[in-house]
């Protein structure tokens, strides 16, 4: 299939001023969809995001014997039947939660399913679920480079749990994933993390506030170790939260032009990383207020450059070395060497791209260097990454003649992301 010409993202003549309303948050929509689909009756989302992503998952579920009814912004979902025994397949796309999340769930059905993904989706680590899974009892079969996508897992119809001890330095959705299916487990699950630093922490934290919600007795005894009781998921009707990863390209907006941007229906309390951004709009000297149910970001005289270990909100980092490669003073990001197993591999993305444009980005061995330079317009390569694309966009806008390639890639979180972006930014 023959992908779009360069999409040229806009350069405002005046500082950004506007208001914007953000779909759903991905990684609340789908951690409600699977415990949704292993809860005791139906359950009812709001406002759920419909993307790549969260459509990949209602695949992956629809595959193991749940079912989703849409309609409108209401999506009513059936738990799983555990009867199925028919083999399957799950297209996994580039979605790590996909990946990760549902083979725990295929371990608990009694059918061979097979987890495969995009070309990319083949070079993400996923020996970690893999290696949990056989600790648990279950039996893999792989059929590519060890420790990737294609693998069936087998599923007996009962996982019995217990302690299980995995490294989840690479990614913390390997944790999220067992701990989401462990209720279901015959004697819960005792989890521990052992090695580097697990990066990512509050989305494992956002896991055990949606398993409490539910009636899940979680246990954080301390370190990097969690408890499941076995018990029941009780269903639970959820309206979801803005995504605020996702506002973060908008927030930019008003930071790096001066301008003033208005994210609507943002929630006083939550668990999402992209939380930090009211923070790091004052780390480069912008402000954060909110107002009534609304975030109110301005944009500073002169943009700050940055000092920030990102190893808890690490997928914010394109987005925020945008932002500094705009400033007026150097950069430095860490805590994100996990970001070369993501969509692609961030880091050196995020260098190739910016250094084409003119600047001097380098590399380091958990982060980036960025010190500020004029940019020019080029094609800037995304990669198949959303968050590429999002980082394209804060260049551009700043810098003319800036041709995203493949923007359409911000389906997998956004979709409709570009004419939103252009009635913004040229408003």
């Amino acid at each position: 299939m023959t992908e779009p010409l360069p999409w040229l993202a806009p350069t405002p003549r005046e500082p950004v001023v506007g208001q914007i309303i953000v779909p759903g948050s991905k990684s609340l929509t789908n951690r409600a969809l699977v415990l949704a689909a292993v809860a005791e009756r139906p359950s009812v989302l709001t406002r759920a995001l419909g993307s790549r992503d969260t459509n990949l998952m209602i695949g992956a579920l629809t595959a193991l014997g749940a079912r989703v009814d849409r309609d409108g912004i209401d999506w009513t979902v059936h738990p799983i039947d555990p009867s199925l025994e028919a083999p399957v397949t799950v297209d996994c796309g580039l979605a790590g939660t996909v990946m990760r999340f549902a083979p725990v769930l295929a371990a608990l059905g009694s059918a061979p399913v097979t987890f495969d993904g995009d070309e990319r989706a083949r070079e993400r680590p996923m020996a970690v679920t893999i290696s949990s899974l056989r600790a648990l009892g279950v039996k893999v079969d792989e059929h590519g480079d060890a420790g990737r996508l294609p693998f069936t897992v087998h599923g007996t119809g009962r996982v019995e749990g217990g302690p299980v001890t995995i490294d989840a330095s690479a990614s913390s959705q390997f944790v999220s994933a067992l701990l989401l299916a462990a209720p279901r487990f015959a004697h819960g699950l005792d989890l521990t993390h052992q090695g580097p630093p697990m990066p990512s922490a509050p989305h494992v934290a956002m896991t055990v506030e949606q398993l409490r919600a539910r009636g899940v007795q979680v246990d954080t005894p301390g370190g990097h170790r969690w408890t499941v009781a076995p018990g029941p998921v009780a269903p639970l009707d959820t309206e979801i939260e803005p995504d605020l990863s996702n506002a973060g390209v908008f927030v930019a907006a008003a930071l790096v032009t001066g301008g003033e941007v208005r994210v609507r229906n943002w929630p006083s309390s939550t668990d999402q990383a992209g939380d930090a951004w009211r923070d790091l709009a004052v780390a480069f000297g912008g402000s954060a207020e909110l107002d009534g149910d609304d975030l109110v970001v301005t944009g500073p005289r002169t943009l700050s450059g940055v000092d920030l270990d990102l190893g808890d909100v690490g997928e914010l980092a394109p987005v925020v070395a945008a932002v500094a490669a705009l400033a007026e003073t150097p950069s430095r990001l860490t805590g994100i060497a996990h970001l070369r197993g993501h969509e692609t591999d961030r880091l050196a993305a995020i260098a190739t791209e910016f250094n084409r444009l003119g600047g001097d980005v380098e590399e380091l061995d958990d982060g980036l260097e960025i010190r500020p330079r004029p940019l020019h317009g080029d094609v800037f390569r995304t990669y198949h990454d959303h968050r590429m694309a999002h980082a394209a966009v804060v260049l551009a806008l700043r810098v003319p003649d800036v041709f995203v390639e493949n923007v359409v890639t911000t389906v997998k979180t956004y979709p409709n992301f570009a004419p939103v972006w252009e009635r913004l930014v040229d408003a």
